[in-house]
């Protein structure tokens, strides 16, 4: 059996999870919501980029048993272009910090673009997205990763990079 999970903070991993459900077929749901992990032979998390994290990934998975019977697909949700190697590195790294090393191991991990809304924040991540503005204004140009840059460029706004055709690749490997 096979089982989208969703972690989502304000939506976009949700929507990404919900397009899924709908071209594969397969139930999708908060990772809150989720049981019994272990039931299912597939798994597939899509988790929002948060706090230096995937939303709800940790908690999934430190409830994985039998990690080499199941096929464990990871699709993080954020607004880093995935293009750019040093954004997955630190992403994986991050992702490796959370998770076992036997399911790090067996994950197959895929980068989705996100969309963020300023007005939508509520005060604590308008906070903690100002002072991460600050602190990268504040950053020499030779010092300003991608990521850097993209908070500096979309900071305040209302961006949406969501490409559903983006999830193509998850549904390839799930055969």
């Amino acid at each position: 059996m096979k089982i989208i999970i969703y972690g989502s903070q304000y939506g976009t991993a949700k929507e990404y999870a919900q397009e899924l459900s709908i071209k594969t077929g397969i139930k999708a749901m908060d990772y809150r919501d989720m049981l019994d992990v272990n039931s299912y032979d597939v798994v597939i998390y899509i988790g929002a980029l948060y706090a230096g994290g995937v939303l709800g990934m940790k908690r999934t998975f430190n409830k994985i048993t039998d990690v080499t019977a199941k096929k464990i697909i990871i699709a993080t949700v954020g607004l880093a272009n995935p293009c750019d190697k040093s954004n997955t590195d630190t992403i994986k790294k991050n992702i490796k910090r959370q998770l076992s090393d036997d399911v790090y191991e067996n994950a197959h991990i895929h980068f989705l673009r996100g969309a963020i809304d300023y007005s939508k924040l509520g005060l604590k991540h308008k906070t903690m997205m100002a002072l991460l503005y600050r602190k990268a204004k504040r950053l020499k140009d030779d010092e300003k990763t991608a990521e850097v840059n993209a908070l500096i460029e979309t900071y305040g706004k209302k961006v949406n990079f969501i490409d559903f055709d983006a999830l193509n690749p998850i549904i390839d490997e799930m055969e």
